[in-house]
């Protein structure tokens, strides 16, 4: 019994307040849900935005030191709960990230006739549980967190009734995410059988010096799968066959969810794991996180390469295959940290590169939700002449993929993409870095050649296909010249303030590659 209360009190609720904030709001939510009218459902949205920005807002507090929490008695260093630099680093990234997506959900939630009480309280579950997971530091709590921010995204992804495209995606992120949890969950078995322990600093201790062969061989296994099934949360080749269908077929704010939030969830997990739980088994997952990293930079940026402008869908089939090569970029530091003497520097480069994907992604996806109101098939060739029909939004769009693609004036991206380089350089993976420049060459060519098509003019060289595409008529509801709503431009606003602050102060970047998060 004194075990019990000694785990009570040492409960630092101010530590906790992030994900228990959202968790809290998406409770609110749900129970606002059965007693407001029909009418009045648009107010759960902003129920969900105001409590999504309190639980960001809270991380102020924890600024001035590493607190803990859910300490072991016996150990007061062991713990499972830290607040430390690098899970508030993150936990800003993931609740910014579901703050914007909130932002361009409350349009969308009533343009599709989605229900309202699940949608949001869905998002700020799975919000909850993305800023549980960079906060973790025991394994059984790392799985946890991960699946109570994956399983409302299924939901999420399938909220489209009747809708072909959204039940199928829906159906091949859960069995494949299902599928991946198994193997890593297996893993952790593995890896508690041979050391006894699911605290991460206990573990990387025993998998030290393991006394019988056979709990080696048993904890290879373990880290090996283990690593597996992050791979796949972080969409890495070749886990990644369920992103261009799961973008396509769900509503297009969760899309950009998935692409920012769901990744941030898979890399804080992957670093926590590999540079904190496995330091020792640094010769066998830096090297094949490299191959990982190559492969999965490659095998993104040729299919996006590969994309036909005229087919429907096309521009988030585009955005789906470039988050798949993005994912290969954030992968190279990861993979330095396997040859580094101190791998909590190389990790810098990866949180740096995550804070300027996650602006100036959402913001794209932003601008793509503003597109599919008037033309829903959503091509490339429909963002033809969109800077005479809309030149504000046309030039926030080309920032956002002039930035992925690391040209001026997105010179933060430029800065994210050299940090990244660097820290391949410095751990002597010169191969990775020229595939890497090899990737980035080619990524230029499809982010340019969606830029050039926002300025030219509607009836400049288009093919039939594209003539009938951009002709077609609008939706009901949805005029061709109807302004933008309110939430909407909010949030392609802000993303590009967040986008240009960044590019004129680009020693943001570097202030975090050089500093040691872990």
């Amino acid at each position: 019994m004194s075990t019990v209360t000694s785990l009570v009190q040492s409960v630092d609720w101010l530590a906790l307040a992030p994900p228990t904030l959202a968790g809290a709001v998406a409770l609110v939510v749900l129970v606002a849900d059965l007693f407001l009218p029909a009418a009045r459902k648009p107010l759960l949205g902003w129920i969900a935005t105001a409590g999504l920005a309190l639980a960001a807002l809270s991380l102020l507090p924890l600024l001035d030191g590493d607190r803990r929490t859910f300490c072991l008695p016996a150990h007061p260093d062991v713990c499972s709960y830290a607040a430390d630099p690098f899970a508030l680093v993150v936990q800003f990234l993931v609740l910014g990230g579901a703050l914007l997506t909130a932002l361009l959900s409350i349009d969308t939630v009533r343009d599709q006739d989605l229900p309202a009480g699940e949608y949001w309280f869905l998002l700020l579950s799975s919000a909850a549980g993305a800023a549980l997971l960079p906060a973790s530091r025991d394994l059984a709590t790392l799985v946890i967190a991960l699946e109570v921010a994956s399983l409302p995204a299924f939901a999420l992804v399938g909220l489209r009734r009747g809708d072909r495209l959204s039940s199928e995606a829906a159906l091949k992120f859960f069995l494949s995410s299902v599928a991946a949890t198994a193997v890593m969950l297996l893993g952790v078995s593995f890896l508690y059988a041979a050391t006894g322990s699911l605290h991460l600093s206990q573990v990387a201790h025993a998998l030290t010096a393991l006394p019988d062969p056979r709990l080696a061989t048993l904890a290879s296994a373990g880290v090996a799968l283990t690593l597996v099934g992050f791979a796949f949360k972080t969409a890495a080749a070749p886990f990644h066959f369920w992103v261009p269908d799961t973008y396509v077929g769900a509503p297009l704010p969760i899309a950009g969810y998935l692409s920012v939030v769901g990744k941030a969830v898979g890399f804080s997990g992957l670093i926590l794991v590999t540079v904190q739980g496995f330091p020792s088994y640094a010769d066998v997952w830096g090297p094949a996180l490299a191959v990982l990293a190559a492969l999965t930079m490659t095998v993104g940026n040729v299919a996006a390469l590969r994309q036909d402008p005229g087919r429907a869908h096309s521009a988030v089939r585009l955005l789906a295959w470039s988050s798949v090569g993005q994912a290969g970029y954030l992968l190279v530091p990861i993979a330095a940290a396997g040859y580094e003497r101190d791998p909590g520097h190389a990790i810098g480069s990866t949180i740096a590169y995550a804070l300027m994907y996650a602006a100036v992604n959402l913001g794209a996806f932003a601008v793509a939700a503003l597109v599919a109101r008037t033309r829903p098939a959503n091509r490339i060739t429909d963002y033809r002449g969109l800077y005479h029909r809309r030149p504000v939004v046309a030039l926030a769009l080309g920032f956002f993929l002039l930035c992925l693609a690391g040209l001026p004036p997105g010179i933060i991206g430029l800065f994210a993409k050299v940090t990244v380089f660097s820290a391949a350089v410095d751990a002597g993976l010169a191969w990775l870095a020229v595939i890497m420049a090899v990737n980035v060459v080619i990524a230029l060519y499809y982010y340019l050649q969606w830029t050039t098509v926002l300025f030219r003019g509607a009836g400049e060289a288009e093919s039939a296909g594209e003539a009938a595409a951009t002709a077609a008529p609008a939706p009901a509801g949805h005029p061709a010249g109807a302004g933008i709503p309110a939430p909407l431009a909010t949030a392609i606003a802000l993303a590009t303030v967040l986008g240009i602050a960044l590019s004129g102060a680009p020693q943001l970047v570097l202030r975090f590659a050089s500093g040691a998060l872990l």
